[in-house]
């Protein structure tokens, strides 16, 4: 429940500027190609920390880690009250972005390291629904800070957010399984994630790719709804909690469904795989957006494309711990996510270019085809059965 809170507030932090996007851009005067680059100032710290967090979570253990994180995060956030321009915006969102990647490692190793194997999906759903959940409740919670403050207020209100989980975790952590890191089964200490795996590339980018029309739609959707459908910045926070509740739906129905195969026996690649191979064509819907005029089809739509998303998710982590085993899980966690980053590095850039010139269907259409690209280049990587040489799950 902590790592939920944790993610939950992780969201928070990062959804309020693209909730509060269309005003800060007006008053900034920033571009959509700036904003991008703005998101891919985050991205590539993000993806940077996540893997270092990784790494280090799995060493020194949560309780030490999260807190150092969460303090380092929560001041970047509320430092967002203070930018006014390309480059403050840009520096505040590559700390924060260094400090969240510990989001995600925390989530999945406090999972790994306190359930059973066939509790583990929907653990891990649980751990890492607050992220969905956070970007549900921003513009619920941050707009009417923004309308009676303003958007500077919005910020510090956030760093609040974490200072308050602080003290949460400074009582929720003294439980023994969390304070103290177990040690390693003897069947996983031989276990290394190496450079040259294949099976490393193909989940990074089955993530990367998979994962993309989460950032696409958390980091746009303000914009679209703004620029074509004309909605006002209060009327936004009214709206969009709905795409991410498909997100937050997406967690614990994609956890249920591939728990229930691991009880019935079926191997992990075989349930990934097919899991997998539905979400592409379940995917390709959102590229039909920009035809779409009611606005309630519209917040359908993205409800949708973010459910539809986390059938990459939360099978690629699931087959990549299975595959590499729970002592490596905070890096497992830390890779699949800084692969997030780094695609939403690369292509929010594009996305804002494409928004500036109103080429609208382009760039929902890329958005749709990237899970394909990551699925295809996963399953090259996954050749044969897997599970045959697979090292069998500890819990």
């Amino acid at each position: 429940m902590s790592m939920m809170l944790v993610s939950l507030i992780s969201y928070v932090d990062r959804n309020t500027l693209a909730l509060l996007a269309p005003t800060i851009l007006r008053e900034c005067r920033l571009t959509g190609e700036q904003y991008g680059f703005i998101i891919a100032a985050f991205s590539v710290f993000y993806m940077a920390g996540n893997p270092l967090w990784g790494l280090l979570l799995d060493r020194i253990g949560l309780r030490m880690g999260m807190t150092a994180a969460v303090s380092f995060w929560s001041l970047a956030s509320a430092a967002h009250a203070w930018a006014g321009g390309f480059w403050s915006f840009a520096a505040a969102r590559a700390a924060l972005g260094l400090g969240e990647g510990a989001t995600f490692p925390g989530g999945l190793r406090s999972v790994t390291q306190t359930l059973r194997f066939t509790e583990q999906a929907r653990g891990m759903a649980v751990a890492y629904s607050g992220g969905s959940l956070g970007a549900i409740i921003t513009p619920l919670l941050i707009t009417p800070v923004a309308l009676r403050w303003g958007w500077r207020a919005a910020f510090l209100f956030t760093g609040v957010l974490g200072a308050v989980w602080l003290l949460l975790w400074a009582f929720l952590s003294r439980r023994p399984d969390l304070r103290l890191q177990p040690a390693a089964p003897p069947s996983s200490s031989a276990v290394r994630i190496r450079a040259g795996d294949p099976r490393l590339w193909g989940f990074i980018a089955a993530y990367m790719l998979g994962a993309l029309p989460l950032g696409f739609i958390m980091y746009s959707a303000a914009l679209y709804l703004d620029r074509v459908h004309g909605v006002s910045q209060a009327s936004l926070g009214k709206l969009l909690w709905i795409p991410p509740l498909g997100w937050e739906v997406g967690y614990f129905a994609w956890g249920w469904i591939l728990d229930g195969m691991a009880r019935r026996g079926v191997p992990r690649y075989r349930a990934v795989r097919r899991l997998m191979f539905a979400s592409v064509f379940l995917s390709l819907p959102l590229a039909a957006v920009p035809s779409l005029t009611p606005l309630w089809l519209v917040m359908l739509a993205l409800f949708f494309a973010m459910f539809v998303t986390v059938g990459f998710v939360v099978p690629a982590v699931a087959y990549a711990v299975h595959a590499f085993t729970h002592a490596n899980s905070g890096l497992v966690a830390g890779i699949g996510a800084g692969s997030f980053g780094a695609g939403v590095a690369i292509f929010m850039p594009l996305f804002g270019k494409l928004f500036d010139q109103q080429w609208y269907h382009a760039a929902f259409s890329l958005a749709a085809l990237l899970p394909t690209a990551g699925y295809l280049v996963w399953r090259k990587t996954h050749r044969g059965d897997p599970d045959a040489g697979a090292a069998s799950p500890s819990r």
